[in-house]
């Protein structure tokens, strides 16, 4: 399998279903880029390095995804609109694993 369907419901509450390649390294952050589902500026402001929280993202669902690291820890504990099921899209590769995944952007 070289993609995986993800849903992602966008900050204005609209729900796309996109397919995400798995051979590619890209990251939730990435796809979300390239699907154009944030205003540019607004998500992944640090490039991917775990440092601004703008790629914050709640899981909606109960699939496997990557243990959360110290530095994606540390920066959600200072970020806003935090909730038990956020993540740092930055910081979830694209894995078969990811499959039916389902995640909601947080507020700006």
């Amino acid at each position: 399998m070289n993609e995986v369907t993800i849903t992602i419901t966008d900050r204005d509450g609209i729900t796309h279903q996109v397919l995400a390649p798995t051979d590619m390294a890209m990251n939730i952050m990435e796809v979300v880029r390239a699907y154009e589902l944030a205003p540019d500026g607004t998500i992944g402001v640090c490039g991917g390095m775990a440092m601004c929280a703008s790629c914050q993202c709640y899981i909606l669902n109960d699939v496997e995804l990557p243990e959360m690291g110290p530095d994606e820890d540390a920066m959600l504990s200072e970020a806003f609109n935090v909730k038990p099921n956020s993540r740092l899209g930055c910081q979830i590769n694209i894995t078969p694993e990811l499959e039916g995944l389902a995640l909601e952007l947080a507020p700006e």
